[in-house]
């Protein structure tokens, strides 16, 4: 298949070969005519499977087709996404894909100032990428009017859920016309997920790419034991003897990260670190050294790393492992893109072996431990027993004896997570297909 044999136009089949696209991934082969067929769309994939392109095209050659409303150019299509990087990731690639077009572009989130998002929306807009907490800022002071929006996106809406963005997705829901093509993406299709389907989406066509939680097999996974209070020692030992170019770290909150980049400085390892206490200038100069080489370290929280694209990364640490389950998907999902092959390498202390074990049974596969010598903990790390023979990168491996049956994977807790968004504050459920009501009262979204 190809993007031609899609039913794009002219204008778009031209950006993509100028940006070396060649043909569709499957989310895209399977989208894109559904989408152009005006149907609303719930799609399941992973982050670095297409899917910004999936809904993309779509919005653009809709967008490209219809004249717009006289008088000063409202917001006809609204893509809401949970981070700022994400937002730039996004915002980039509609630009790329409609270079050809007359088609403006604006983004709008939080840890900058005001003043030049107003300027933008009141130059007139096409497409609007936001942030829940910041768009509805631009909202309640008259600067953001969404009553001519055509087509709303909701990219990742499992993370918006998990950073508590679900009252400020209603008021926004709740001013978007009810005539509209609502597409929604996520990379699992739990029952909240499906909830909100049901809640604001008409007869919506369903297309996965992948099972949830499903790990790129390409990658190798890999634990090393060790005490607690030697993981950052054990950390600079392998970040300075291997040879890796890029290599994404990991840690549990932003002081801890922030330490983190301090201690691999010093030790003559180039690092910066991303999280919610920096500014988003200041995010955005660690990324781009990040991406340019003059960091070879980039040290992260879940929510600040939620969104990043960096190609060809070769290898994923976890310093601490991740609270809930799931999130060790959306963390190693940053290496074995796109068939290139992959490591994800977990440091884990005896206090984390519940957390391991979780992992694992999501996984349905065991990750092998791997001793390193002088670090051998003072306490050994006892998990419960084999796990289902999975292979998943050939760092899972099939212990000796018979597997078990296949478990259920892991409940996602509901406790509070490290760097959640804004306080969840349940508001009025509102019936009926695409028309979404309410004043729920949401906050704006903690700087990620």
């Amino acid at each position: 298949m190809t993007f031609e044999t899609l039913g794009l136009s002219p204008a778009l089949l031209r950006a993509l070969a100028e940006s070396g696209y060649t043909a569709p991934t499957p989310i895209q082969a399977q989208a894109i005519p559904l989408v152009l067929a005006g149907h609303d769309l719930l799609g399941g994939a992973q982050t670095g499977t297409g899917k910004t392109a999936a809904f993309g095209l779509p919005l653009l050659q809709r967008l490209s087709k219809l004249t717009p409303a006289k008088g000063p150019r409202k917001p006809r299509a609204l893509v809401l996404v949970p981070t700022r990087e994400l937002a730039v990731q996004v915002a980039d690639s509609l630009k790329t894909y409609g270079r050809h077009l007359r088609l403006n572009v604006t983004m709008l989130f939080g840890g900058v100032g005001m003043q030049p998002q107003i300027e933008n929306l009141r130059r007139g807009v096409d497409i609007l990428v936001a942030c829940p907490g910041r768009l509805l800022d631009h909202m309640q002071s008259g600067h953001a009017k969404l009553d001519a929006v055509e087509v709303l996106v909701l990219d990742e809406a499992d993370r918006m859920l998990d950073m508590g963005f679900l009252p400020s997705m209603k008021r926004i829901l709740a001013r978007v016309p009810a005539q509209r093509q609502t597409l929604l993406f996520s990379a699992t299709f739990e029952a909240r997920i499906k909830a909100l389907a049901l809640e604001f989406m008409r007869d919506p066509q369903q297309v996965q790419v992948a099972a949830n939680n499903t790990i790129a097999e390409t990658i190798v996974h890999r634990a090393h034991p060790v005490d607690a209070s030697r993981k950052r020692d054990m950390l600079v030992e392998i970040l300075a003897t291997r040879h890796t170019e890029q290599v994404l770290v990991f840690g549990k909150t932003k002081h801890g990260c922030n330490r983190l980049a301090e201690q691999l400085e010093k030790a003559g390892l180039p690092a910066v670190a991303i999280h919610g206490n920096k500014s988003q200038a200041q995010r955005q100069k660690a990324l781009d050294a990040f991406k340019a080489g003059r960091a070879r370290i980039l040290v992260a929280t879940d929510v600040a790393a939620r969104g990043l694209d960096i190609p060809n990364l070769p290898l994923v640490i976890n310093h601490d492992l991740p609270m809930v389950a799931e999130d060790y998907v959306h963390r190693i999902g940053r290496t074995g893109r796109n068939g290139a092959s992959g490591e994800a390498l977990s440091l884990v202390s005896a206090d984390e072996a519940g957390l391991l074990r979780q992992i694992q049974r999501m996984l349905k596969a065991d990750i092998a431990m791997e001793e390193m010598p002088g670090y051998a903990p003072s306490q050994p790390i006892r998990l419960d027993g084999p796990m289902p023979a999975q292979n998943r990168g050939g760092g899972a491996r099939k212990p000796g004896g018979g597997a078990r049956p296949p478990r259920k994977p892991a409940q996602r807790g509901h406790g509070k997570p490290q760097d959640r968004g804004a306080h969840a504050h349940a508001g009025p459920r509102q019936r009926g297909a695409g028309k979404p009501g309410g004043q729920g009262g949401g906050r704006r979204e903690r700087q990620a």
